[in-house]
């Protein structure tokens, strides 16, 4: 049987925790529109039957491996099925990074619907789920990283030796007070037996990985996956001209006591722009909107907020106090015309 339908990797911000509050308040809407995918756990946790739904992310690492589980889930799930080994780990990463034609795939992942690349994907998702803490893929790809840290434009800080941990024990993360100095030996492989992603001890066999592909192959395959800029999907087009729409929006927060340099694709400033367009949309009749961030984010007159408590994630680079303090940050602004729960409670 193929694991609980989520995503084969582990990401930043998941919103897994609190998808079914938001689809309490969105309800069965004809149209559904997510600008920042990432791993989609609020579309994969959707309790209704699948109307006109449409997705996007600016990083094309992810819209790739997104459109690979749709085209070709079995060859997709025989390429990512192969064991947790430092060297491949380094080497893929370099890969990954490094590809003459990077530029131009980025490109045509914007550009053309249908294109992706399988090898790209398996490679990407097997790596994400051995790496520890931020900087897979990383460098020359995304025209990111300093001379001091990423060298000619690829992390190197992976080189080091791996960590070990207590024997028996899944390794998800480094000790606090190593990602509190947010040293770039967390850049490490995972090593354990609970394992992360595809790397799960519950997959026990190829053809566990296989189901848990087609499973989600079903479940995308009418979700139309696109690569670029957010407000892209976002115009009356893709929205309320389809009927009732509901809109999730998870945009990088605009916190300044987040920690930068956690997507791929950063920005501190863009939640701005969606808070701006929050206010232009928020009171259309045939919009049921939900634009996630942190308490004091946001000013939204009339909007409901929930208050809803995270697990941690990558948010672990900050010391142990403030990863407490941001978890309990957690906030869900839902627009006017969501609907009400007979019952409005904190997720804690």
């Amino acid at each position: 049987m193929p694991p609980k339908l989520k995503a084969p990797f582990p990401y930043f911000g998941g919103k897994s925790t609190i998808a079914a509050a938001v689809w309490e308040r969105l309800g069965d809407v004809k149209n559904y529109v997510e600008p920042f995918f990432g791993s989609g756990a609020v579309l994969l946790a959707r309790p209704h039957d699948p109307g006109v739904e449409t997705v996007n992310d600016l990083d094309g690492f992810i819209c790739n491996f997104w459109r690979a589980v749709q085209a070709n889930p079995n060859e997709l799930a025989g390429l990512m099925d192969w064991p947790v080994n430092e060297i491949d780990l380094h080497a893929r990463h370099r890969w990954l990074c490094r590809q003459p034609d990077k530029s131009e795939f980025v490109e045509r992942m914007k550009h053309d619907p249908d294109y992706y690349d399988l090898k790209r994907a398996a490679w990407w998702c097997w790596g994400l789920c051995a790496w520890i803490g931020r900087g897979w893929c990383e460098g020359e790809y995304f025209g990111q990283g300093s001379p001091e840290n990423y060298g000619d434009g690829v992390c190197e800080g992976s080189a080091k030796l791996p960590q070990l941990r207590n024997p028996g024990q899944g390794v998800h993360r480094p000790p606090p007070e190593v990602l509190a100095e947010r040293a770039i030996s967390a850049q490490l492989p995972h090593l354990g037996d609970a394992g992360v992603g595809v790397h799960r001890a519950t997959i026990t066999s190829h053809e566990a990985l296989v189901a848990w592909m087609l499973a989600l192959q079903s479940r995308l395959r009418r979700v139309r996956v696109c690569c670029g800029d957010w407000s892209r999907i976002c115009g009356p087009t893709p929205t309320f001209k389809c009927g009732l729409t509901g809109v999730f929006l998870d945009p990088p927060y605009c916190s300044q006591e987040r920690t930068p340099e956690i997507y791929s694709e950063e920005s501190l400033t863009v939640a701005k722009e969606v808070a701006a367009w929050c206010r232009e949309w928020g009171n259309h009749e045939e919009m049921r909107i939900a634009l996630c961030g942190y308490e004091g984010d946001y000013d939204l007159p009339g909007w409901e907020v929930l208050a809803w408590k995270a697990t941690g994630g990558y948010s672990t680079i900050h010391p142990k106090e403030s990863r407490r303090d941001n978890c309990r940050r957690e906030r869900i602004w839902f627009s006017p015309n969501c609907l009400k729960p007979e019952l409005s409670l904190n997720i804690t």
